[in-house]
């Protein structure tokens, strides 16, 4: 193994509808992760997570009373999490810091707080040209990517619901999940749900769940000390490119791909090499157009990767194990979900739903508006 920083602890706080704020499910996250990794809250003088307040990783270093040599509070949306791993492993490696957790938490079902109305500021061509047509936001502009990617390449609305009706067969297998022990789901489900924003209907879109979670990282070097077998960091890439859709040449086209290029060059591998993917499923079309820039297909062919249960559990391509943001959890931002599962995946650990001889993993964060990107490839001795 190339990789010098590790993941040594990995924990969910509560989900679904638990009543508690933002910093007791932060706390929930972190003690708990810490637990898995064999430390303690006196170890930790790295924090990195959002989510809080403008100021979270302050707000949450003065919550457990630390006095932190490192942090992060980079705002990125979902991706932020697996930019934080990069950010961490460099921290790590460059002797700021030696044990980093990776946290966040919302409590947007409780709260019902899911609105982002008013995010977009007078002056930005966002509100000039975008605003004055009431999008839903983000959902319209992601419904926008499904319309056109259908049109474009010729497939169905059928075809793209397979990626919900397969995340919840995922989180049939996962009693932590919210849609655990809701029976399955159907194609037709899917396409009979309320539609929200053509072609997506309600079955398309992510869960709005309380919830949230943490990872701890150290040094290979310390974590051969600890308990848990350590799933080294091996690679990782981002891309940011967009703030909307104004600007956007092609809808169809995703930043995923070179953040993806990057990881793995770093890592040292070829997509064909990694055995589980988490990958970011705000909607159903984020799953098609990220599958495509990962490189396990070409342009347009993503609804055919996925037909015949291929990433179903037991189907050819491990995908979203947890049951994802469709069926799993999303409290807002999933990305350090993400990396839970495929820490867990890597460990040997997830039960009913364990991919077996899983060696690497690779876990792929969307952020805003399809406009940040970010992978992160972790991998396990053999």
């Amino acid at each position: 193994m190339s990789g010098g920083v590790a993941i040594v602890g990995a924990a969910e706080c509560d989900l679904g509808v638990t009543g508690a704020s933002i910093l007791g499910l932060q706390t929930q996250a972190v003690t708990r992760a810490l637990a898995d990794a064999g430390l303690k809250l006196s170890d930790v003088d790295g924090i990195a997570t959002t989510g809080v307040s403008r100021f979270s990783a302050t707000q949450l270093a003065d919550h457990f009373g630390l006095t932190p040599r490192w942090t992060d509070s980079t705002y990125a949306g979902g991706s932020a999490f697996e930019m934080f791993v990069a950010r961490a492993a460099q921290a790590i490696a460059a002797g700021q810091a030696e044990v980093v957790v990776i946290s966040f938490a919302s409590n947007q079902r409780s709260a019902k707080s899911r609105s982002l109305a008013g995010v977009l500021e007078n002056h930005t061509p966002e509100a000039q040209f975008e605003t004055p047509y009431a999008p839903l936001f983000p959902l319209s502009y992601y419904a926008m990517a499904a319309q056109r990617y259908l049109h474009v390449y010729g497939k169905s609305r059928a075809q793209l619901a397979e990626v919900a009706v397969a995340a919840r067969e995922w989180a049939l297998l996962n009693p932590k999940a919210f849609r655990y022990g809701a029976g399955p789901l159907s194609v037709d489900d899917v396409l009979g749900s309320t539609m929200i924003s053509s072609p997506l209907t309600a079955g398309d879109c992510c869960l709005v769940t309380d919830g949230g979670g943490a990872v701890v990282l150290t040094s290979a070097e310390r974590a051969r000390d600890l308990p848990k077998k350590p799933v080294h960091v091996l690679g990782y890439g981002e891309r940011t490119t967009n703030t909307s859709m104004t600007a956007v040449r092609d809808l169809t086209v995703s930043g995923a791909a070179g953040a993806a290029q990057d990881a793995l060059a770093r890592a040292g591998l070829g997509i064909g090499d990694i055995d589980v993917f988490e990958v970011y499923d705000s909607f159903t079309i984020t799953v098609a157009l990220t599958l495509e820039a990962l490189g396990l297909c070409g342009p347009g062919e993503a609804l055919d990767l996925i037909a015949d249960g291929n990433i179903r559990p037991g189907g050819g391509l491990a995908l979203n194990t947890s049951g994802g943001g469709l069926s799993y959890c999303h409290p807002g931002q999933y990305g350090v979900l993400l990396l839970v599962e495929a820490v867990r995946q890597l460990r040997g650990e997830a039960g009913d739903r364990q991919v077996p001889g899983a060696r690497h993993a690779l876990a792929h964060g969307t952020g805003g508006i399809l406009s940040t990107h970010a992978t992160v490839v972790l991998g396990v001795e053999p």
